[in-house]
């Protein structure tokens, strides 16, 4: 198939950060050596959170199911190593709060035993939605940051009749090459958990998209491709062309409606990484209990990409990769545009982590924030076609209505904006505050309802307590009544027949 085919379009905004690849791009997947406890989440997905079904002191296998999904937005969770659960309790979570979450604590036995595993002898003769169920079951969710769970969007997308179905290799977040190399390193394994998502969501076309800066990724993956009718393209290396919404639209023309998704014009997005997890949960029944984890930054000694079990803590990493060459200025888990900051090396990586990052204070440095003067750079810079500055102007008002008239809901929370701001104002995190400002008012406008909901059942059922309570009455006075009648005409008719008598 020729490039021509494709009607593509250079997506709008954009920004060429310094990408800092060059650390790690080089290193191929090594293995991290098992840690001596993991601490598995059991909130690893969007949804959900899973529930337990192990307890303290229970022995596992390696890949046995410990946390099953809950709902239908929901992953299941398996452990990553063979030996004993140690603890279920509460422990902090790679999130800005550091707030601990319900995680399941693994003591490590030294074995890695595999529980005993079942694959199919042909996982492509395998019906669409039966590959679907083992995706789910395998735990798999989206590894390229969203960890939305997969088995869910294969299953409405094959319902809504997507036609095209996109793999995510663009990894355009400076310092990460956990994608790069999954691409380089097991290219054949990827195309074939290509092939298998495209057979669950009914067989349609399958593109490819890797930016154009991953020459040897792009070789690979054609080389691997090659006769599948699997499609490598290569896109332009700018941020944000890892998002879904920009990738699609360089690859397809197509532009998802604002508040819309991709299934609404018949495409489905999914990581190269995700498609790694599913060739291993259909090939090898191996459900989804390690990831690669790209280790970088100037205070990284030596950066590396690897193979990490699920809840291995961040420490445990950074001491492989010989731990810090200077004293970092900042932690990132993810890629330095939309990680999240953290301070406490002792959380887990969890399968959306792509990312430990260990910056300078060069590396980080930028001048404290100056008034805004309407340049519109940040205008220019939006991949979504937003007005940022004018939205900053709404919510600094505290016009949180204006913001989302502006758009504010269809913001991405890139940072582009940020990164190309001369004033160095911090806008996307004007956005985030904003969108939880408006989720909290949201939960506690739910909760009202809720609350009216449980007062005006309270206030309905106690009326018809009342009314039952008063028929209840009627007729108990109807019966007295109609058993004092009977009484008086059974005395009536005594009387008579005296009288008669």
């Amino acid at each position: 198939m020729t490039m021509n085919l494709f009607s593509r379009l250079k997506p709008r905004g954009g920004v060429h950060p310094e990408g800092r690849k060059e650390l790690s791009a080089d290193a191929p997947i090594c293995a991290l050596p098992m840690p001596p406890r993991l601490y598995v989440s059991l909130q690893q997905h969007i949804g959900a959170p899973a529930n337990p079904v192990v307890a303290v002191g229970d022995k596992v296998l390696k890949g046995q199911l410990i946390a099953a999904s809950q709902g239908m937005i929901s992953a299941p969770v398996h452990a990553p190593t063979s030996g004993r659960v140690v603890a279920v309790a509460d422990y902090p979570a790679p999130h800005p709060s550091g707030l601990p979450v319900p995680t399941i604590t693994i003591e490590a036995d030294g074995y890695d035993c595999w529980q005993d595993s079942d694959p199919p002898a042909d996982p492509m003769a395998l019906a669409p939605e039966e590959i679907a169920n083992r995706v789910g079951a395998a735990g798999i969710v989206g590894l390229g940051g969203a960890a939305f769970p997969s088995a869910v969007k294969l299953n409405l997308s094959r319902k809504s009749g997507v036609t095209t179905l996109i793999m995510n290799g663009g990894e355009c977040e400076p310092y990460l090459t956990c994608d790069d190399r999954l691409m380089r390193d097991r290219a054949r394994e990827v195309v074939a958990g290509v092939r298998l998502i495209q057979r669950a969501v009914g067989d349609p076309q399958v593109l490819v998209g890797i930016e154009d800066n991953k020459p040897e990724a792009i070789a690979a993956m054609r080389a691997a491709a090659e006769g599948t009718g699997v499609h490598v393209l290569a896109v332009p290396s700018m941020y944000p062309m890892g998002s879904e919404k920009q990738l699609i639209q360089a690859l397809t023309g197509k532009e998802v409606p604002a508040g819309g998704r991709a299934a609404d014009i018949g495409i489905l997005v999914h990581n190269v990484g995700t498609a790694y997890a599913v060739y291993e949960a259909l090939h090898h029944d191996r459900p989804l209990v390690s990831r690669v984890v790209t280790v970088s930054g100037g205070a990284v000694a030596v950066p590396r990409n690897l193979d990490v079990p699920i809840g291995t803590p961040a420490q445990a990493l950074f001491d492989f990769c010989g731990g810090f060459g200077t004293v970092p200025a900042r932690l990132v888990m993810g890629g330095p545009m939309m990680g999240n900051e953290f301070s406490n090396t002792q959380i887990p990586i969890i399968k959306g982590s792509s990312g430990l990052l260990a910056l300078t204070g060069k590396e980080i440095g930028r001048p404290s924030p100056a008034p805004c003067i309407r340049c519109s750079t940040c205008v220019r810079a939006c991949p979504v076609g937003l007005l940022p500055l004018e939205m900053v102007t709404r919510i600094q008002a505290s016009d949180l209505a204006a913001a989302v008239d502006l758009g504010l809901k269809d913001c991405i929370a890139c940072g582009s904006c940020s990164y190309v701001c001369p004033a160095h104002i911090p806008l996307v995190h004007f956005f985030n505050y904003a969108k939880g400002d408006l989720a909290a008012k949201e939960r506690a406008k739910l909760k009202q309802e809720a609350t009216k909901k449980l007062a005006d059942s309270r206030t309905e059922r106690m009326d018809r307590i009342a009314r039952e309570r008063e028929e209840a009455a009627r007729q108990r006075a109807a019966r007295k009544a109609a058993q004092e009648a009977a009484k008086k005409a059974a005395e009536a008719a005594e009387s008579k027949l005296e009288v008669t008598t």
